[in-house]
């Protein structure tokens, strides 16, 4: 059986005490003060910094290709993608679903990454060309 590992929205500091970071921690075995990665069967991607402050997509983007690595190297675990940074962090689909493009329809690589349906909807609207997608992207480079 396929390993489930709940991919949530942390901070730098791993102090999970709210959202679905808090429910990660309390049933899925993430570490108070682990920021970063996997813990237990979740793994954090942090959208606030050591102060609980937000960080800028820029900073988030480094934190998402870590992931997406993580992912591609670790095909016997299923990730399942919360809403990242669209709950407390305040950042909506169209912030966040660019940095998972590589993550839904027809594709070779990241097929153990399920997106939630918030980033599913905005990514597979019509309007969200390859060319709008890279537009998209280079914004939060």
């Amino acid at each position: 059986m396929t390993r489930l590992i709940r991919v949530f929205g942390s901070n730098q500091a791993g102090r999970h005490g709210a959202g679905y970071a808090k429910y990660c921690r309390e049933h899925h075995g993430a570490i108070y003060g682990q920021g970063v990665g996997l813990q237990g069967d979740s793994y954090g991607i942090p959208t606030k910094d050591y102060n609980i402050q937000p960080l800028p997509l820029s900073k988030i983007k480094p934190y998402v290709k870590e992931f997406l690595h993580f992912a591609e190297i670790h095909p016997e675990l299923e990730f399942e993608v919360s809403a990242i940074g669209c709950g407390l962090r305040g950042l909506t689909p169209a912030d966040m679903a660019p940095m998972f493009s590589e993550c839904w329809g027809p594709r070779t690589k990241y097929r153990n990454v399920k997106l939630n349906a918030k980033f599913l909807n905005f990514l597979s609207e019509g309007t969200n060309t390859d060319e709008n997608l890279e537009s998209l992207n280079m914004k939060i480079d």
